[in-house]
């Protein structure tokens, strides 16, 4: 017997909130700041930032529910995600493209409108990116988590071009620091979710390496690689020796946790160096914001 279709009336607004991923939707918010201060001449606390910030945040959000409408029947095998809005029921499917729609095009007005083309452009390149090139290649290969980092690296991009109507060296450095420093965050996600992972039928990288031995390896590879890029806004006179120091010691910390589990493999080590990695970005950030300010 099917179930009922489920009205709009079942929907409360904690559920259309849930959808748009808030808690990813302000760290993306929080980048972009990074890369508009960063980025900025003068004083950034004008009505220019706060469209950049609202305009991302908007197509982020919209991001976040389109994607949910694309994998909603993954997302209904795996335990981490089938009580989402959509694969439980609480919103249907059409709803939440009209809604991640409106979403979308809100954010890209506000940008082309009071940030200007190049904001929107890069904007656009992101959720394109993530949702036709990271969101399809996820049922397909590991590869997929490089491809899933370049729109997760491109907020501070927004940010940066809003700033200063260009991009500069410093906000492919910014690109580069969050880039990198995705590599070892999703691949504790996914040794921690692997079995969720294969349920659903997504070949992540710690699904495939059973053992983890490859996936340790490349964790320590990217964040050494991260600790070297790290300090590159220091070199560029984007920041002084007390966001050198940081840079330095968060680096060494992060890349400890990454050796941790490559050397034991197991749940333990995973959890932690994901938690490392959700203290290391907003710590580095913020020292890079303070060396601004």
């Amino acid at each position: 017997m099917s179930s009922p279709t489920v009205s709009l009336s079942r929907a409360t607004a904690a559920d259309w909130l849930e959808l748009a991923k808030p808690r990813i939707t302000v760290m993306v918010v929080f980048t972009a700041l990074v890369g508009f201060v960063t980025g900025s001449t003068a004083s950034p606390w004008t009505l220019l930032l706060a469209a950049a910030l609202a305009g991302t945040g908007l197509v982020a959000a919209g991001a976040s529910v389109l994607n949910q409408v694309m994998e909603r029947d993954t997302d209904a095998l795996m335990l981490r995600t089938r009580t989402r809005p959509i694969p439980s029921g609480r919103i249907r499917p059409g709803e939440a493209r009209v809604f991640g729609a409106l979403l979308t095009a809100t954010g890209l007005v506000v940008l082309v409108g009071l940030c200007g083309p190049l904001a929107a452009a890069v904007a656009l390149a992101t959720w394109v990116s993530y949702l036709f090139a990271y969101t399809p290649l996820k049922r397909r290969t590991p590869l997929a988590t490089l491809v899933g980092a370049v729109p997760g690296a491109l907020p501070p991009v927004i940010g940066w071009a809003a700033a200063r109507d260009r991009l500069d060296a410093g906000a492919f450095v910014l690109f580069a620091i969050l880039f990198l420093w995705q590599v070892p965050h999703f691949l504790a996600i996914a040794w921690l979710y692997r079995d969720d992972y294969a349920r659903a039928g997504f070949p992540m990288l710690p699904v495939l390496d059973r053992e983890g031995t490859f996936t340790g390896r490349q964790a320590v590879v990217h964040s050494l690689a991260l600790l070297l890029v790290s300090l590159a806004p220091a070199v560029a006179g984007l920041a002084g020796p007390v966001y050198l120091a940081g840079a330095f010691l968060l680096g060494v910390g992060l890349t400890l946790f990454s050796l941790r589990l490559a050397r034991s493999r197991d749940l333990v080590a995973a959890r932690g160096l994901f938690l490392a990695s959700l203290v290391y970005l907003p710590a580095l950030s913020s020292l890079l914001l303070a060396a601004r300010l």
